[in-house]
């Protein structure tokens, strides 16, 4: 069978589409065995022989020598090979060239079928392989189509949807416009790789740093905790092992311009990075930020603390809403309750106050012991 075109094709799926001839071939004896079996009424093994320096191959379906048979369609026994040659032995194939033009046009559309599809489901499993690497990774890319409150991107010739949720308040977007997404999750499904893409994922911030601050990327400065309400607020704790590096300042840059940049691609969300430290108190105090703690009691075994602020701190450290302090909780993983110190003040002194009262009345009622003494003394 001789046939130019085939081995141009065959080149170009390899080059193009990273699909291995082999496993074309593969597919392609799969399904001319099929082929024969609809033709033929039996399902012999095909093989398809390459000879690209002519450009043609040749198809063979052959039986192999067993001991005995198990499946009459493919094997023959040893027995019956002798007869056609005495030289067989087990193992051996006994081939005949299949005549392509003996297929009939509707086996043919079959075979192609069949082919079609599992070139569909390698190539889908190629780009899955190459996209699985994108996971986690911070993507430009163009937006394809908008659909309501959906937007859809391009990614890898493939479509990822933006849903709502993963979009920021502010966000707003035209067909055709560049942007930056952050991929979630890539996962194989039943018409290939679906792309989960998002903007509001703390995952976006922090791979905008990455980009930003070659430290961060270098590995010289360390992102601790990243947590963010879309939109509005992100904290950020940061750590440098190499004391000579300022790892709050790494992030801000030079005039700001560095969390700038980031701050513009997220519309005005406010970021807030403080530094890092193992301990605990001193870090919940920090993550309060930018009000100013007096003061941290914690419970270890509830991992609860009590902050103790300034009265006029106790708006700035609770925030809108309770935002700040309820990021700072998420931060560092532990449940939080500020406190003004003017409401732990009067604790303290009403505490005082019943202490000497109590002690005051102890000294006012003899005790038994007291009486006694004084009714032996009479």
């Amino acid at each position: 069978m001789v046939n130019k075109e085939f081995f141009t094709a065959l080149d170009l799926l390899e080059r193009e589409k990273k699909i291995p001839k082999e496993v074309f071939v593969e597919t392609l004896e799969n399904a001319l065995s099929l082929a024969y079996k609809k033709q033929y009424g039996t399902a012999k093994a095909i093989e398809v022989v390459l000879m690209p320096e002519k450009n043609a191959f040749r198809i063979n379906a052959y039986l192999t020598v067993v001991e005995e048979v198990e499946d009459k369609d493919t094997q023959i026994s040893l027995e019956d090979a002798k007869l056609i040659d005495r030289k067989y032995k087990v193992g051996d194939r006994i081939s005949e060239e299949v005549d392509s033009k003996e297929f009939g046009r509707i086996v043919a559309q079959n075979a192609k079928q069949v082919i079609m599809q599992k070139l569909r489901d390698v190539e889908n499993s190629v780009t899955y392989e190459e996209l699985s690497e994108k996971e986690d990774s911070l993507i430009t890319c163009a937006v394809r189509r908008i659909d309501g409150r959906y937007v859809y991107v391009e990614i890898k010739k493939l479509e990822a949807v933006l849903a709502p949720s993963d979009q920021l308040p502010n966000d707003k977007f035209y067909v055709g416009e560049r942007i930056k997404v952050y991929v979630k999750k890539i996962k194989q499904g039943t018409r290939g790789p679906m792309i989960q893409v998002s903007r509001t994922a703390p995952g976006f911030v922090r791979k905008l740093f990455e980009l930003e601050v070659p430290e961060i990327k270098s590995g010289q400065v360390i992102i601790k905790g990243l947590v963010r309400e879309p939109g509005y607020r992100t904290k950020m704790a940061v750590y440098s092992e190499d004391p000579n590096i300022d790892a709050v300042g790494a992030c801000v840059g030079n005039r700001g311009l560095r969390v700038s940049n980031v701050v513009a691609e997220l519309g005005g969300e406010k970021i807030e990075i403080i530094p890092w430290c193992d301990d605990i108190l001193e870090f919940i105090a920090r993550a309060l930020s930018p009000a100013k703690v007096i003061m941290v009691e914690a419970n270890d075994e509830e991992r609860s603390a009590r902050v103790i602020v300034k009265d006029d701190m106790l708006s700035l450290a609770i925030g809108k809403d309770g935002q700040n302090a309820r990021l700072a909780a998420r931060l560092t993983n532990w449940k939080i309750d500020v406190r003004p110190y003017s409401a732990v003040k009067n604790e303290i002194n009403n505490d005082d106050e019943t202490v000497s009262e109590d002690q005051s009345e102890a000294a006012e009622e003899p005790t038994e012991a007291a009486v006694g003494e004084g009714a032996d003394g009479e």
